[in-house]
């Protein structure tokens, strides 16, 4: 789910999935094909050549939703079909149930939500779930944007393993009352504009910094991530062989690089993500600007006495996506064709909208963007502004990466390396070389 903090995942949980994978024998990673689709609204099903035979639909959903309430809309039009939902927010216990299940042979859910950080866990498990093109899948798949549905097709493009439900771009959420401290521009797109390379982002730090005496970003995680996401198809591994080129990925080079400069020039902060600290920051205004998620609205809605000091910019040279999920088919179901036609009604535009609207789950169906109930609210709390077109141009920003079943992993080990040159003045080069050696040790023994 968007609103979901996805960091690293037990390297036990992993071999359990290899094993699994192993046993499938499917074709991994997310396809950079052909899109085909209708390129319109979708439908949803129809009634017509429907089965009456009663059929109960297992479904383990995954947060904060408004699908149990849908759920009951659908069964008022087709009474033979109800629902058995089982809930959760802990994503980690969620997928490790399913991995159980799958292993066992019995157990699993008719439909299941699966969030995009463990994706790659099931992605080469083909044989354990249905592939969503035999239902129906291409049918609608320009209805949804390019890149979110790619993160859930294979390598070669033959398999779909979810429909997606929501989306997870990020932004830049800053402060006005010190942008205009600063000399700053406060208007969105002046600021955004300000900002759109990251060499004007870090010319604008530092005058910020000059200027207000405080950090301009909050922390090296954040800035990291921001370059890190903007890697062209793959980050730390190989979508086509699974192997490691971190090393040699001149982006996540820039993005470590990026990062020592920030510290070194003292325009990024030392707080720690998530801590009460960082949390009082925020609301006392200790540094000017967080790069992050749409669902990151809900943290910083916390901050009660900054409200109506924040706005939302865009990223410099694109967005990247933290967070959403998929809805997908375990091959234990006995009733594919019941199930594939509710999800496919439980994600079309109008319920996107709709969830949207009751849950705040981000529609994946860019036509939602142009519907004037999605974009009619302003919200006081970021001085009046219009969020969802911020997070909807963002969106449209986001290209397709591959991540690999050990990039949380990685990613961690990097920035342990990042987080020892700003607390403990580590030499950079250092720094990087050992954290190359110790992810190429995890990947050996992997």
């Amino acid at each position: 789910m968007s609103r979901f903090k996805t960091w690293g995942v037990m390297l036990l949980s992993v071999m359990m999935v290899i094993s699994l994978a192993a046993c499938s024998g499917g074709s991994s990673g997310n396809n950079e094909g052909s899109s085909e689709g209708t390129n319109g609204e979708q439908q949803g099903s129809s009634n017509e050549g429907a089965s009456t035979e009663n059929v109960e639909l297992s479904f383990w959903s995954l947060g904060t939703t408004n699908y149990e309430e849908l759920a009951k809309e659908y069964t008022k039009e087709h009474p033979n079909i109800t629902f058995k939902f089982q809930n959760t927010s802990d994503q980690t216990a969620h997928h490790a149930n399913l991995t159980t299940a799958l292993s066992a042979g019995s157990g699993a859910p008719d439909i299941f939500m699966l969030e995009i950080a463990f994706i790659e866990r099931f992605i080469n498990a083909q044989d354990k779930f249905y592939n969503l093109y035999d239902l129906g899948a291409k049918d609608v798949q320009g209805d949804y944007l390019d890149w979110k549905w790619k993160q859930a097709t294979s390598v070669d493009g033959s398999f779909q393993l979810g429909l997606p439900t929501d989306v997870a771009p990020t932004v830049v959420y800053y402060r006005t009352d010190l942008a205009e401290a600063a000399g700053l521009p406060t208007d969105p797109q002046e600021f955004s504009a300000a900002i759109n390379t990251w060499d004007k982002f870090a010319e604008v730090g530092k005058q910020f910094k000059d200027k207000t005496g405080k950090p301009f970003a909050d922390l090296t995680d954040l800035v990291y991530n921001g370059l890190r996401d903007q890697s062209p198809n793959q980050i730390y591994f190989s979508k086509e062989d699974g192997s490691f080129i971190g090393d040699s990925n001149p982006q996540v080079k820039k993005a470590y690089d990026f990062t020592v400069k920030g510290i070194q020039e003292g325009w990024i902060g030392n707080w720690v993500l998530w801590s009460p600290e960082w949390n009082k920051a925020m609301n006392d205004g200790e540094f000017g600007v967080l790069l992050g998620p749409a669902w990151m609205a809900g943290t910083i809605r916390n901050a009660e006495d900054s409200s109506g000091k924040w706005q939302i910019a865009q990223m410099p040279e694109g967005a990247g996506n933290w967070g959403g999920s998929f809805l997908t088919l375990p091959k234990e179901g006995k009733h594919s064709k019941e199930a594939y036609e509710f999800i496919s009604w439980l994600v079309n535009k109008e319920n996107q909208l709709k969830s949207f609207k009751v849950s705040g789950l981000f529609p994946s169906i860019p036509a939602v963007y142009d519907d004037p109930a999605f974009k009619s609210e302003q919200d006081e709390f970021f001085s009046g502004q219009i969020i969802a077109e911020a997070y909807a141009e963002a969106a449209k920003s986001v290209q397709p990466v591959y991540y690999g079943p050990l990039h949380d992993q990685t990613d961690t080990i990097i920035k342990n390396a990042l987080k020892n040159v700003l607390e403990k003045k580590a030499d950079p080069a250092a720094e990087w070389e050992g954290a190359m050696k110790q992810i190429k040790t995890l990947v050996d023994r992997s």
